[in-house]
């Protein structure tokens, strides 16, 4: 790399790590920022899409239902940083925010969850740097997915930054859940202990229906057959 191009990465490496200035959603460098998250949110939408017709091509197996990604509003944005105290500045974005830039994967049963876990671990070239199992350990409200939070590797011409970007694997029944409570949520703004009890009661009846679609599943369509778990993916 010549010097020039390495002062470029150094600066843009900078302007991610160090910024302690306010946000201003309508600046030139907000949009730059968001950009970054934008081409990050490609890239790994991209590979998921490839694992999903490789996975159906060439192993008959069709774990993912659907594929949908976002990039965080800006209001939504500046909301999150002030209910985790912190000041809307862009290193506080970047250093605590990890969902800015987000996928959604939704599955059709538990197993195959843990299944394309394994294999986005298997990425080589996307660093895994948290996992959540909100499946084993649910939260007190009774949602239940995956999380992964990566930092995606973008080449630009100057160099290479690592992004991130939140990644939620969940099933059918849990996508479900999850839409209807939030929806609740943000339409009585406060939910009752007697609501947020019955949310928790549905979610454990799900959980357990998507229990017994898995057995089910394994039983008609021997799954195990296929052996997606021997896959390469680089």
């Amino acid at each position: 790399m010549s010097e020039d191009q390495n002062q470029t990465l150094v600066s843009m490496n900078n302007f991610l790590k160090n910024s302690g200035e306010s946000i201003d959603i309508t600046s030139e460098k907000y949009n730059k920022l968001m950009f970054l998250y934008n081409s990050a949110l490609k890239i790994v939408n991209t590979k998921l899409e490839i694992l999903k017709e490789e996975l159906k091509e060439f192993y008959d197996y069709s774990p993912i239902e659907d594929i949908t990604s976002r990039i965080k509003k800006p209001e939504n944005v500046i909301e999150k940083l002030s209910r985790k105290d912190y000041a809307p500045t862009y290193a506080n974005l970047i250093n605590h925010l990890n969902d800015v830039a987000g996928i959604r994967i939704i599955c059709n049963f538990k197993d195959d969850v843990y299944k394309i876990v394994e294999l986005i671990e298997s990425f080589q070239d996307i660093r895994i740097i948290k996992k959540k199992d909100f499946i084993k350990n649910p939260k007190k409200s009774g949602y239940r997915s995956i999380h992964l939070v990566t930092e995606v590797p973008i080449n630009f011409s100057k160099g290479v930054v690592f992004i991130k970007v939140e990644i939620q694997i969940r099933t059918l029944g849990m996508n479900f859940w999850a839409v209807l409570e939030h929806k609740l949520n943000y339409k009585k703004n406060k939910l009752s202990e007697k609501d947020k009890k019955t949310l928790v009661k549905y979610a454990n009846m799900i959980n357990k229906i998507d229990e017994k679609l898995s057995v089910l599943s394994e039983e008609e369509f021997n799954i195990e057959s296929s052996n997606p778990k021997k896959l390469t993916l680089n």
